[in-house]
């Protein structure tokens, strides 16, 4: 896949949390639409996203959603957007939100951003440029602790635990919340969604658990180590504060 190319290419944006730990910062605005600097960290995402030549996105929406579909028909109009609303976004997490996408998906590849993270645009080319079909972008310079997806890998440098719940210790670094993810495994891993979201105790689980899934049927996820590439996944306020100073 090149960057110019990639019509096929689709990207899918998980938007529809309430930023409950960034407040009072989201209390009348989605998080996705805060600014850091002149531009908000959407537009920042979006442009990134154009720079690759990706021309179709797909949105999964709940809290303030009306916000997020205004910004994008008034700022980005001739891009092909989808917008979906997770009805329930207050009760269930991301591994619900992504179910949702299936339909505009149906058997395409696609890059996953969750809508909270702000990143160089080179992670972006580098991950469309890896030869790996199914590939979380991982950080290995970072102080791990409880929040952070943490990412263990085998000897073969594939993913075996992608979850908030691995010990430190035995992680190589942080997953940031952007991943490519095959038209093959596109297939599957919605199958494996609907099949858990069937079961009400899984509304709270994060996609990584659909991720997990799939590496214990045997499908293949490897990591792009994007390590001194500039990021920031903004859950607090004083990551909004890094993010401005990085940024």
């Amino acid at each position: 896949m090149t960057t110019n190319s990639n019509n096929k290419l689709k990207a899918i944006i998980l938007a529809a949390g309430v930023g409950s730990r960034i407040r009072p910062l989201t209390d009348n605005c989605p998080k996705s639409l805060l600014k850091i600097g002149d531009h908000t960290i959407l537009e920042m995402m979006i442009s990134n996203v154009m720079k690759c030549g990706i021309n179709e996105v797909v949105f999964i929406l709940g809290y303030l959603e009306d916000n997020i579909k205004e910004f994008m028909n008034e700022n980005f109009p001739d891009l092909n957007v989808h917008f979906v609303t997770n009805e329930f976004y207050t009760e269930t997490n991301t591994g619900y939100s992504l179910m949702l996408a299936e339909e505009f998906v149906k058997e395409s590849s696609f890059i996953k951003f969750d809508a909270d993270v702000v990143f160089d645009v080179e992670i972006l080319k580098n991950l469309i440029a890896s030869e790996y079909e199914n590939c979380l972008c991982v950080d290995k310079n970072i102080n791990l602790d409880a929040e952070e997806i943490k990412i263990i890998v085998n000897k073969n440098n594939h993913v075996i635990k992608a979850s908030k719940d691995v010990n430190p210790k035995d992680a190589i670094g942080e997953s940031i919340g952007i991943e490519k993810i095959s038209n093959d495994t596109a297939k599957v891993l919605f199958l494996e969604l609907n099949e858990m979201m069937k079961d009400k105790k899984n509304h709270q689980e994060y996609y990584e658990a659909g991720y997990e899934r799939l590496i214990d049927k045997n499908v293949v996820f490897n990591t792009l180590d994007i390590t001194g590439l500039k990021w920031i996944e903004i859950d607090t306020l004083d990551d909004f504060a890094t993010a401005e100073s990085i940024f």
